[in-house]
């Protein structure tokens, strides 16, 4: 008589697709995701659909993580030549006969209007790991250059757009890689003092190179006025500096414990700018305080330091570089995001993860923490 084969059961099903992810990392992301769809409530339940089409987003996200959770590295690392391929491609189409629109040409219709430099911000971290692997144990300066030009091509498309925002992104986690790879030090030093030194160069220079008029020549105008804003809001109250005054004036509101949910008057009154996407932190710093933000960086802290723990302990170099360089585009968003609405750092266009609304950023986010979550995977399967 032949064997009885059993079916397995549903929670043997659902715990063969979790098993060997990252608890703490999941941990960080229920709580950043419950204090997005909080605050989403708060700030948008009279804009329309917003808060449901955000738990749909994150739906969404959560779907597309646990599939690419599935995937080995493996097979991660057979996509990435093609991947970046497919998006310089596409942003090469987009230079030529792309969609523009407010100004920007960031779009093309291949079917669906798509894109493409989202793309590049998990394909390009995967082909320089896919680089440096292939290069493992014989890395000369020629192949940092390689990895630098690589990284030039995809950045100067989506700057030429224009796209500071997205193109930020995609540098740091191109840059992490190219860092984490192991640039020496005696090549890092030079740009950042030099950068450094523009700043200073740039504060005090402030009035005379932001005068009506003066063109910067290697910033768009739109890029200019950002910066300059940034310098000094109150040069233009009602206009270019609107946005950051008033999500300083939110921020600052709150106080320790904040208004209360709900209750935040600079929000519900339609102050803040952008509310549910891009200053969505200002509306949450109005209404939980001071105190509320610790608790969303220490979300964000746990988040990044699982994903550093989770490249430390990869099998591979190929996963190693991968794991680092998408930890860092957590750190860069939150960063960038948090830093424009407190009036530290430009306004980009840069969305909060898990709290601001828009679904291209939230699929990406779900792709990064998929792949976060299969390299987490393959460590259990090579320790058992």
């Amino acid at each position: 008589m032949g064997a009885v084969i059993q079916r397995p059961t549903w929670r043997q099903r659902i715990g063969s697709w979790v098993q060997g992810m990252d608890g703490p990392l999941a941990l960080a992301v229920a709580f950043l995701a419950g204090a997005g769809l909080t605050i989403m409530y708060s700030s948008g339940y009279d804009h329309g659909t917003r808060f449901f089409d955000h738990a749909r987003n994150m739906l969404l996200a959560g779907f597309i993580l646990l599939l690419v959770a599935q995937l080995p590295p493996q097979k991660l690392m057979a996509i990435a030549v093609p991947l970046y391929t497919v998006g310089v491609v596409l942003l090469i189409a987009v230079a030529v006969f792309g969609i523009t629109k407010k100004g920007s040409r960031r779009w093309i219709n291949v079917g669906v209007v798509i894109q493409p430099s989202e793309i590049l911000k998990i394909a390009m971290p995967l082909m320089l790991a896919w680089w440096f692997q292939k290069r493992e144990g014989r890395l000369s300066r020629l192949d940092f250059l390689v990895a630098l030009a690589l990284l030039a091509v995809p950045v100067g498309l989506i700057m030429k757009q224009p796209d500071l925002g997205t193109s930020l992104l995609v540098l740091a986690s191109g840059l992490a890689v190219i860092f984490f790879a192991g640039l020496k030090w005696r090549w890092i030093a030079p740009p950042v003092v030099l950068g450094l030194g523009a700043i200073v160069v740039l504060v005090i220079m402030e009035p005379s190179w932001c005068a009506d008029g003066v063109d910067w020549k290697i910033l768009h105008e739109y890029q200019r006025q950002r910066v300059c804003t940034l310098l000094d809001p109150a040069r233009d109250p009602l206009g270019k500096g609107f946005h950051i005054i008033q999500g300083m004036i939110a921020i600052g509101s709150g106080g320790l414990l904040g208004k209360g949910f709900m209750q935040g008057t600079q929000t519900h009154l339609e102050f803040i700018p952008e509310r549910t996407t891009d200053f969505i932190f200002a509306a949450y710093g109005e209404e939980f305080g001071l105190l509320g933000g610790i608790f969303l960086l220490a979300g964000y802290g746990l988040l990044i330091y699982r994903g550093l723990v989770i490249a430390r302990q990869a099998p591979s170099l190929f996963t190693r570089l991968l794991a680092a360089s998408l930890t860092m585009i957590f750190f860069t968003y939150a960063f960038v995001n948090m830093g424009m609405v407190s009036g530290i750092l430009p306004v980009v266009g840069v969305p909060l993860p898990f709290i601001s609304y828009g679904g291209t950023a939230m699929v990406t986010l779900g792709l990064a923490l998929g792949i976060l979550m299969s390299i987490s995977r393959s460590k259990q399967l090579v320790q058992t």
